[in-house]
């Protein structure tokens, strides 16, 4: 295949995981602060964020796949698991590593949720929070030619994220005068 068109897969697969991981955390913020409405209740929101989280992980699994068939540079299969161990860009590649691997850890416990304590399941959920600004930097680092615009995109992901964090920490749920914890 065109090395050519293998880098121009991962750059675009690379920015739909972006807005697909952004899209997923915001509703993931949204479900924890339970928001619902009669027009799109609770479980359709939560039915969302999970539909939303495979197939964010099929365009991070095209990324990772055309970056490492592309030869124009080395990056190898293990590369995209063991954080900071590619000879290629070690610190940058390596945060994208970090996160898949967060990621995965994610992956692996919502598989096996209902084995594990819902303390468990939850601590290791919240390492989503920490993937996806590990992943926001790993991506606006290894921008290449294309930054003003990704730069742009990039901040639009963090402002969508940080509206919904600050949506989920200030909800006073309508039952109670009580934060949504």
């Amino acid at each position: 295949m065109d090395t050519q068109v293998l880098w121009y897969l991962s750059r675009a697969s690379g920015l739909v995981s972006l807005a697909l991981f952004t899209a997923t955390v915001v509703l993931g913020l949204l479900t924890a602060g339970r928001l619902g409405t009669a027009r799109f209740p609770r479980f359709a929101v939560q039915s969302l964020h999970r539909n939303l989280s495979v197939l964010s992980l099929v365009f991070l699994s095209v990324h990772i796949a055309s970056a490492v068939l592309d030869g124009y540079v080395e990056i190898r299969w293990v590369d995209a698991l063991v954080p900071f161990a590619s000879a290629y860009d070690p610190f940058w590649l390596g945060l994208g590593a970090l996160s898949l691997d967060l990621v995965l850890a994610v992956v692996i416990t919502s598989l096996l949720r209902t084995r594990l304590s819902p303390k468990v399941w939850r601590g290791v959920h919240l390492a989503s929070y920490a993937a996806w600004p590990v992943a926001v930097v790993h991506g606006f680092a290894m921008s290449g030619p294309d930054t003003a615009w990704v730069l742009g995109f990039d901040v639009a992901c963090v402002a969508a994220a940080a509206t919904a964090l600050h949506w989920r920490t200030t909800r006073v749920h309508p039952d109670t005068t009580v934060r949504v914890p």
